[in-house]
């Protein structure tokens, strides 16, 4: 996903020159070829991600279009008040994007997990919250960017990821993509988490379940019709997120069907509990540990079926 990001903003930086890229002395081994070929398109910020922020913020102001980039858990807990005063505040069109989300850093202890990032980036007022499900999505999430007056968050995966689309994806910001259709359950993933959902499918097909998966990659403004058709077409519904079942996708759906008229679905939010990972180990070790798994999706889906 994170290559796939990159090279769409590569793309874009050499149609127009508003778009500038900034880095939190990192990501050298992507950043090379851009900084050789549009050296007045690029800064690296250094290890000092609140200046950064509050820099890329000036930037916007002045007419750029700024994409800033540094590890999930830098950009948004580190300088979360530059973030908040400086990006948001004043509606400055910056795009942070990281890579790292949820437990890909997992072998790195809890200061490089980051499981909170959606929850506090969705209270930020203005803030668009996208977490593209495979490299198809990353890529056509700069030019949602670029088409949208405002200020992004972007989270990415590391790096490596499995295309999931098969093709050419109508991508749109604010609007779910169904990757499945099936009419008894509903899996409603954003991220990584796209990945397991698919295969918790395929897994629940053999079993003569009939799983929608929808990919809801911007997980603010939430699609609200999805939801909606979501709950009024299946009866069940989970949220998948390697993430705070505090906060993110999970809490977003929940708010929107707690205040909806009328019966709610049966729903369940899988994440990560409010609680720091009590161990360490790679990102397949942890999202085992957490139980999220495409068994784990699956036999979730059974119980509530059965209930």
């Amino acid at each position: 996903m994170r290559n796939a990001f990159f090279n769409a903003v590569f793309a874009l930086a050499r149609e127009d020159e508003r778009i500038v890229l900034m880095v939190g002395d990192l990501g050298f081994r992507i950043v090379e070829g851009f900084m050789a070929e549009r050296p007045k398109q690029f800064l690296n910020a250094g290890i000092a991600e609140q200046n950064m922020m509050s820099m890329a913020a000036g930037m916007a102001l002045e007419g750029k279009i700024v994409f800033a980039y540094s590890i999930a858990n830098f950009p948004t807990l580190r300088c979360l008040e530059q973030v908040r005063n400086d990006v948001c505040y004043h509606g400055a069109r910056v795009a942070i994007f990281c890579s790292g989300g949820g437990f890909t850093y997992g072998s790195m202890g809890v200061t490089h997990h980051v499981t909170e990032d959606l929850a506090v980036t969705r209270a930020m007022p203005g803030l668009t919250v996208i977490a593209p499900g495979d490299p198809i999505e990353a890529a056509c999430v700069p030019a949602a960017i670029i088409a949208h007056d405002g200020p992004f968050y972007v989270r990415l995966g590391k790096a490596g990821e499995p295309n999931i689309h098969a093709g050419p994806i109508d991508f749109q910001r604010g609007r779910a993509i169904t990757v499945r259709e099936g009419d008894d359950v509903s899996l409603i993933a954003t991220g990584s988490m796209l990945l397991v959902a698919t295969r918790a499918a395929d897994r629940l097909k053999a079993d003569g379940i009939n799983a929608r998966v929808l990919s809801m990659h911007t997980v603010k403004p939430l699609d609200l019709d999805a939801v909606e058709a979501a709950a009024a077409q299946t009866g069940v519904i989970l949220t998948i997120e390697e993430h705070s079942i505090i906060g993110g996708l999970g809490a977003a759906v929940a708010e929107y069907l707690a205040e909806r008229p009328g019966a709610g679905p049966r729903f369940k939010r899988l994440g990560v509990p409010s609680a720091f990972a009590s161990e360490i180990g790679s990102q397949d070790h942890l999202l085992a540990h957490f139980g999220l798994t495409e068994a784990g999706v699956a036999q979730t889906a059974k119980q509530m079926l059965a209930s």
